[in-house]
């Protein structure tokens, strides 16, 4: 846990219910939203945190005892998903509740049955406006105009699947930081 050497908390940290939380501690969260499970393990594998190998865990409590260091999440990110969009709001009011809040959140359009990509959006941005948002869906029957409309802002980003992977990669870096600064300026 991060704090100063009197137990009093560091900068940055808050207390949240069991303990003391931090917006940045750690990898930075992203909520991923799609009905399709493939598309889901597709996305943890390619913005998830790499594994680290066992081999290495051992040398660092050789080195540095029984806790070693955090290691660095090598450019991953800490990813949570729902299939649904109800679940994926649920998990933005708790991720709130926590005090870890989500940097960004891609979210399918179409996802049946249930709340649509964009009522996702939409409850999303009410409980948390300083989330990022990207949309990724194949097709839309909605305009980005409509979009921009309904949900009150026209900077939610565009994703087309199939996506290409590095183009995938490129836009959670983007919306991470841009996500980051969202939260520090408010």
């Amino acid at each position: 846990m991060a704090g100063s050497l009197d137990g009093a908390p560091g900068p940055g940290v808050r207390p949240a219910q069991g303990g003391l939380r931090t917006e940045t501690q750690g990898p930075k969260r992203i909520l991923i939203v799609d009905d399709d499970p493939a598309i889901l393990n597709v996305w943890r594998r390619v913005l998830g945190q790499k594994a680290r190998s066992s081999s290495l865990d051992n040398l660092e409590k050789k080195i540095f005892g029984a806790n070693p260091p955090t290691a660095s999440a090598e450019g991953g990110f800490a990813i949570d998903t729902a299939s649904q969009g109800q679940e994926g709001y649920q998990k933005v009011i708790h991720a709130l509740e926590e005090g870890r809040p989500y940097t960004f959140a891609l979210v399918d359009m179409r996802m049946p049955p249930g709340w649509d990509g964009l009522e996702t959006i939409v409850h999303m941005l009410e409980k948390d406006p300083r989330l990022e948002v990207a949309i990724c869906s194949a097709f839309s029957d909605i305009s980005r105009e409509e979009v921009a409309k309904r949900v009150g802002r026209a900077d939610l980003q565009w994703l087309r699947k199939p996506f290409d992977l590095e183009v995938a990669r490129e836009l959670a870096r983007k919306l991470s930081e841009q996500g980051a600064q969202r939260r520090q300026s408010r």
